[in-house]
C-alpha cells in the first residue's frame, strides 16, 4: 500500500512520540533510533522506501543479513523488539495493514552467565587506591567503586545522581533508572563511611554529586575508563566494564543468602526473570567450590 509517507518520516514522528508521550529515556530513544535506520539502511538499498512495500520476506532478508555481519542473537533480538514497535505505530497511523514482523520470532538466545569478580576484589582495589597521592581523585574513584557496586548501580545512573538524591541519615540513594522509573536503594556503613569523605572533600553547596577535576559532571566514558583500569590490576577477568560490578554485586548478595525479590528491587528490574539469572551464576559457583574442596568431587 503506496501511502506517500517515508519511512523516515514515520521514523521523525515515532522517535517524537515515544520520548514525548511514552516519556522514553533519551538512551533508549537513542538506541531504537539507531536499530530502526539501520532496518531503513537496508531497505533502501533495496529500493524500499514506504512501509507497504515491506513485507515479511523484507524482515527476513535483514536478519540474514543481520547473521552475514555475525551480529549477536542477543543484539538481533533487541533489534526486532524495535521493528515491533516501529511498524505498530505505522499500522495504528494506516499506513499498513498487516505488521510485517506478526509472524517473526527472536533468535534463541545463547545462555551465557555473567561474568563476576572475587569477593575480596573491591578491598584490593581500594589497597591500591590507597596509595595514590592525588586525594581528591582517590576519594571520587573510591566513591564510583562503592555505589557500582556496594549498590549495584548502571553506568548512567550513577553519572546522573545529585548530591540531594543521596541521604546519609537515612542511609539511602535515590536513584533514577530505566524507565524512567525511581527506586530507593539502602546504602551500606562502609560506602557512607566514603561518601562522607568525598563530601567533605567537595562541599555540600551543590547539585552536583559526582565531578570530575575540572568541576563538571563525571560521564559513562570516563567511568569505564577508571574501572576497567584498576580491575585490570586485580584480576584477569574478560569483562572488566562498570556492569560487571552490578553482576558481581547481585551474585554476591545471593550467594549470602539474599532473598531474590530484595535484590529485584535493589537493581531496579523490571521482571524478576531478569534477576533470576544471578541464581544460577550463584549455582555455578557452589559447583565450582564442590569441585576443588570436596573429597568426593
Amino acid at each position: 500500500m503506496q501511502t506517500g509517507r517515508s519511512l523516515r518520516k514515520y521514523l521523525n514522528e515515532y522517535l517524537r512520540r515515544i520520548e514525548g508521550v511514552r516519556r522514553l529515556s533519551a538512551n533508549t530513544v537513542k538506541s531504537y533510533s539507531k536499530d530502526i535506520q539501520q532496518f531503513i539502511d537496508f531497505c533502501e538499498q533495496h529500493k524500499i522506501e514506504e512501509p507497504g512495500q515491506i513485507n515479511e520476506n523484507t524482515v527476513r532478508l535483514f536478519l540474514l543479513y543481520l547473521t552475514e555481519q555475525e551480529i549477536e542473537r542477543k543484539s538481533i533480538s533487541r533489534k526486532l523488539s524495535a521493528l515491533r514497535g516501529f511498524f505498530r505505530f505505522i499500522k495504528s497511523e494506516g499506513g499498513i495493514k498487516v505488521n510485517p514482523l506478526y509472524q517473526i520470532k527472536n533468535p534463541k538466545a545463547k545462555k551465557t552467565l555473567p561474568d563476576t569478580l572475587g569477593d575480596n576484589f573491591i578491598e584490593d582495589i581500594f589497597g591500591i587506591l590507597d596509595k595514590q597521592k592525588n586525594e581528591k581523585d582517590k576519594l571520587l574513584y573510591k566513591v564510583i567503586f562503592d555505589l557500582l557496586y556496594g549498590c549495584a548501580l548502571r553506568v548512567s545512573e550513577l553519572c546522573n545522581l545529585e548530591l540531594n538524591d543521596v541521604d546519609l541519615q537515612a542511609r539511602t540513594v535515590r536513584v533514577f533508572g530505566k524507565g524512567a522509573k525511581h527506586r530507593i536503594v539502602p546504602l551500606g556503613e562502609k560506602t557512607i563511611a566514603t561518601l562522607k569523605e568525598y563530601l567533605n572533600s567537595i562541599g555540600y553547596d551543590s547539585q552536583k554529586f559526582l565531578l570530575n577535576k575540572n568541576g563538571t559532571k563525571i560521564y559513562p566514558r570516563f567511568v569505564q575508563r577508571i574501572v576497567k583500569k584498576y580491575i585490570s590490576m586485580v584480576s584477569d577477568i574478560k569483562n572488566n566494564n562498570p556492569h560487571t560490578l552490578r553482576h558481581s554485586a547481585a551474585t554476591h548478595m545471593l550467594d549470602r543468602g539474599a532473598d531474590l525479590l530484595a535484590v529485584k528491587e535493589i537493581l531496579g528490574h523490571e521482571n524478576l526473570s531478569t534477576t533470576q539469572i544471578y541464581t544460577h551464576v550463584s549455582v555455578e559457583r557452589l559447583k565450582k567450590t564442590y569441585k576443588t574442596a570436596h573429597p568426593k568431587s
